[in-house]
């Protein structure tokens, strides 16, 4: 029988996933020199970006899993900003808050989320307009996020940490 990772465990692996695929999308880059990608490039380019995308929404679930033990049922990202906010972490409530809303545009694609995301008067990472055209294939990456912009992962990892210590630590 083995023990179960614990939650920073996980998000360390998480983390250390999508890294390596942000260094392989930016070796594509490089060795292309400025030049187009090929065919192959390109798809390596999109798989690897969905890899950091399925990357995100899974460590989030995760969280979103663990820590529903501190509440009774109901939409827990909301419960842990208010509790959050009631403590005087406004800041970590409205990183959690932004990063619950980019996890529903990258799962669900536009909608009630992205719209707030675009609306939002100081974004945290980049939102982008929906494509007109076809809905994107399986596989392929949303674009409504951009989970290459600096710090996306690892500010998406350091906020799941920090409201986990919130909760863990007997605030929440």
């Amino acid at each position: 029988m083995t023990t179960s990772q614990t939650l920073p465990e996980l998000v360390y692996a998480a983390r250390t996933a999508a890294k390596a695929s942000q260094d392989r999308i930016l070796a594509i880059l490089e060795h292309a020199q400025s030049q187009p990608l090929s065919v192959a490039q390109v798809g390596e380019v999109a798989s690897e970006t969905v890899a950091i995308e399925l990357a995100a929404v899974d460590i989030f679930t995760v969280f979103e899993a663990r820590m529903q033990r501190h509440f009774k049922r109901g939409p827990l990202s909301r419960k842990v900003e208010a509790r959050l906010s009631a403590a005087g972490h406004d800041d970590l409530a409205n990183r959690l808050h932004q990063y619950y809303l980019a996890i529903n545009v990258l799962k669900h694609g536009t909608g009630t989320s992205h719209r707030e995301l675009l609306s939002a008067k100081t974004p945290m990472f980049a939102v982008l307009q929906a494509a007109e055209g076809p809905a994107r294939a399986e596989g392929a990456p949303s674009g409504l996020i951009d989970v290459m912009a600096p710090r996306f992962f690892d500010g998406l990892a350091d906020t799941i940490l920090e409201a986990f210590q919130f909760l863990e630590n007997g605030q929440g």
